[in-house]
């Protein structure tokens, strides 16, 4: 099958926004990536998540709190993958590779896999966003997000389960997942077959095993497994739901556009850019704190239009995108409270779930 390709007769919009990018950069004598900014911040979610894992298998806490730590580290787990894994995921931590190479495998810390991430994230999420067959991000099992897909009779109580199976995402993606793509090789509802070479495999099993040794066979020595898997189960829902609920957020509401592409040449109508300004949406901008937990990933536009530039700038290069799409009388998407943008999917979920 041929690759989907993108208009690139006229691509005067993507050509000044980059130029007016550059300038922000170069003016202002400032790298693209994160350096000391996002450095301190990881060390900081590092040593959080040592603490409060310390604190539950050797301190072992009232049971009351001991639920609110798990809820705690289901969040820092999150917030590791938003602000740490996924800068150093695209190249962006840091200006030295090899730091963004170590750092990425933080994600392998808490049980995925980045190779497999590289492949379904960086190369067709980010290429292909909300195109059916191609981004493998809107394939999610018991759910349907666009018309184009297939509707049955389960999904008329999606508006229902949704927030369950959100929540279950997590431990489905370390427990199920990722071994379901290496013994097929294979990514998506099409089997799309990738190359996965012995380094990688070896990389594979050997963090896996560090994995359960550190998040299974520890836990149960210290507090039981009956304890360790009731800490499991809270921290890995708690986790799976706002990984989830950001990316949903972000391409699955009322306002971004899905595409199908049947036509012979395999061609988007619009050039790059713009096909990425109609199938993502921004949310709580001017919220501080959330910006800060989740590594700018409510500037999704900005991160969609340019992923090889840290989250710590995208406030700034926010107003740039917005002047230029002003100029060029482009649509940009926005929400102002996450509420906003929440109900925005929930309405998507209900309609899917009838026609």
């Amino acid at each position: 099958m041929k690759k989907v390709k993108f208009n690139n007769t006229n691509t005067h919009f993507s050509k000044v926004l980059k130029e007016k990018i550059n300038h922000y950069f170069k003016s202002n004598n400032i790298q693209k990536t994160g350096e000391s900014k996002i450095l301190w911040k990881a060390i900081l979610l590092f040593v959080f998540l040592l603490t409060n894992y310390l604190i539950l298998l050797f301190v072992q806490p009232h049971w009351a709190i001991s639920i609110v730590l798990c809820l705690i580290m289901g969040v820092n787990f999150a917030a590791i993958g938003f602000n740490i894994m996924h800068d150093a995921g695209h190249d962006t931590f840091s200006k030295h590779k090899k730091l963004n190479t170590i750092l990425s495998y933080s994600l392998n810390l808490m049980g995925a896999n980045i190779f497999f991430w590289k492949q379904k994230h960086n190369i067709a999420h980010h290429t292909f966003t909300n195109i059916e067959g191609e981004d493998h991000d809107i394939d999610v099992k018991f759910m349907r997000l666009h018309a184009e897909q297939e509707i049955k009779k389960h999904h008329r109580y999606q508006p229902y389960y949704f927030l369950v199976l959100y929540s279950v995402s997590y431990l489905a993606w370390i427990f199920y997942q990722d071994y379901e793509k290496y013994f097929k090789s294979a990514m998506g509802k099409n089997n799309q077959l990738f190359h996965f070479p012995l380094r990688e495999k070896v990389i594979f099993w050997i963090t896996k095993v560090i994995h359960a040794i550190v998040f299974i066979v520890i836990p149960i020595l210290a507090v039981g497994w009956i304890t360790w898997l009731v800490g499991l189960l809270i921290t890995g829902l708690a986790c799976g739901l706002c990984l989830a609920i950001v990316f949903q957020l972000a391409h699955v509401v009322s306002e971004t556009n899905f595409s199908v592409i049947d036509n012979e040449e395999r061609r988007v109508e619009d050039e790059w850019m713009i096909h990425q300004l109609n199938s993502t949406a921004n949310f709580a901008t001017k919220n501080k704190f959330l910006t800060w937990i989740l590594g700018g990933l409510n500037y999704q536009v900005e991160h969609h239009l340019f992923p090889k530039i840290s989250h710590i700038h995208y406030p700034a290069i926010n107003r740039i995108v917005k002047q230029t799409c002003q100029e060029f009388n482009i649509t940009y998407i926005e929400f102002n409270t996450f509420y906003k943008a929440f109900k925005s999917h929930v309405n998507v979920i209900q309609r899917m779930a009838i026609n």
